[in-house]
């Protein structure tokens, strides 16, 4: 497995981990791994993603590539600027939905997929073995601001059919460059559009980046009160998307990877890819639909839709691969699309949803000193295993999983991104639920304090 590489790119805290030395370096490594092809190469708002730009951006032009700057812009827009100028590759200097003094970088290959695991391997290799270009060689220089045609291009694709109905939105950009396109599309699509968190400032004053359930709900009262359809809520960079309505609340992620799922599926049959934690929602409507259901590591399911050559669509919580609109994660799109499907539908995601499995689930992290993470994860593995193996069928694509006769599961694994254990679960009933998740933080809480320590923070989502 590569080192540098966690689940999805590279993270770490700056300028520890993360620092424009090391992308300098990471910079003469893509243009050796790929050959000296040419780059895009755009970044967050985070306060030092310019300064580490800057050092990529030194480090492939030094080596030999040619590079197109395009600045900040949202995630989807750097992925699509790969595709769209023909360009060989691309870097995209984030740290997605970590704490603002996290940063680090995805890579995409020629049309906007993001790199394997397999070239994580390579590019790491090619750490050690890079060199300079001669000074014939280095490569060339361009900016370019691709909002416009982004925006323009997008827009197109999700014009509705037909106008049933004009939905009111809020759109919560994190104060990030969602913000420099979402509203455009939203409103060019049809919708009416208010926006929060809408001025950049990459120490995110208005809300933590992340778009979980307990950040939004301080804002679900807003939805009611306005009289909204819905809150779509993105991340730091934009390549994921929450979504709050005002009969509901915070909707859970597998229902709207289902919702996704169900649509892509009424076009044509084939594979849905999704991320391990997934839950019973996307099952049921994969199955209605006569699809079929790959499950696959967090932070990967692009592989998983490589391998597949029927795929229709690839899925995590929070990020939605389509193909229709392109091979990467675009929390822009996703708001764009459900706005569409209101309109055509003539009616609010509440009641489109209401076709959607409903399964209550519980989401839970607990922050561990990074030193003890593997070591009490190795820990919790065991014990789950020797509570449940017997009752339970195990998967170990990516931490473990146990699913049960009653179709109640749980899943916890190490995050490969921050200090945490991560703990998934849903079933039918909340008193199972409780169980199952109380037993694997108890789990942890015990190992912690055999070793003199407590969790240093615990995020626990419940959702009915």
């Amino acid at each position: 497995m590569p080192r540098l590489f966690g689940t999805s790119g590279v993270r770490g805290v700056f300028p520890g981990r993360v620092n424009p030395e090391l992308m300098t370096r990471v910079g003469r490594a893509l243009a050796s791994y790929f050959g000296r092809t040419s780059f895009s190469v755009g970044h967050d708002a985070r306060t030092s993603s310019k300064a580490l730009s800057f050092a990529l951006v030194s480090g492939l032009l030094s080596s030999g590539s040619p590079v197109v700057d395009v600045g900040l812009v949202p995630i989807g827009a750097l992925a699509w600027s790969v595709k769209k100028l023909g360009l060989g590759a691309g870097v995209y200097v984030t740290a997605s939905h970590n704490p603002p003094q996290y940063n680090g970088f995805k890579v995409f290959r020629r049309g906007g997929v993001e790199v394997t695991t397999v070239d994580e391997v390579g590019i790491e290799e090619a750490l050690e073995s890079s060199s300079y270009a001669g000074w014939r060689e280095v490569g060339a220089y361009d900016t370019l601001n691709p909002i416009d045609e982004y925006v323009s291009e997008l827009t197109s694709l999700l014009i509705p059919e037909s106008s049933r109905y004009r939905p009111r939105v809020i759109l919560d950009t994190a104060n990030g460059p969602a913000v420099l396109a979402a509203p455009r599309v939203v409103v060019d699509v049809g919708a009416y559009a208010l926006v929060v968190n809408g001025n950049i400032d990459g120490r995110f004053p208005g809300r933590y980046p992340e778009p979980r359930p307990d950040v939004l709900e301080p804002l679900r009262p807003l939805v009611s009160t306005l009289g909204c359809d819905a809150l779509f809520a993105f991340d730091g960079d934009g390549d994921r998307l929450s979504v709050v309505t005002p009969g509901r609340g915070f909707v859970k992620q597998d229902r709207v990877i289902a919702l996704f799922a169900r649509y892509a599926l009424m076009e044509r049959r084939g594979t849905v890819v999704v991320s391990v934690d997934c839950g019973n929602a996307v099952r049921r409507v994969v199955e209605e639909y006569g699809g079929k259901l790959a499950l696959y590591r967090l932070g990967k399911t692009h592989e998983g839709f490589l391998k597949h050559g029927d795929a229709v669509l690839a899925a995590e919580p929070w990020k939605v691969i389509d193909p229709r609109w392109g091979l990467w994660s675009d929390g822009v799109y996703q708001a764009a699309y459900l706005t569409k499907l209101m309109i055509e539908e003539g009616r609010s995601l509440d009641k489109i949803l209401l076709e959607i499995p409903d399964l209550p689930q519980a989401r839970c992290s607990v922050e561990v000193p990074e030193e003890l993470k593997l070591e009490l994860f190795g820990e919790l593995v065991e014990t789950m295993k020797s509570l449940y193996s017997e009752r339970a069928t195990i998967t170990e694509i990516d931490g473990l999983r146990l699913d049960f006769e009653d179709s109640s599961w749980i899943l916890v694994r190490a995050s490969g991104t921050e200090p945490k254990i991560r703990i998934y679960a849903e079933a039918a009933g909340f008193e199972r639920l409780s169980l199952l998740v109380d037993t694997a933080m108890g789990t942890i809480t015990k190992s912690l304090k055999t070793r003199g320590a407590k969790p240093v923070s615990v995020e626990k989502s419940l959702l009915p």
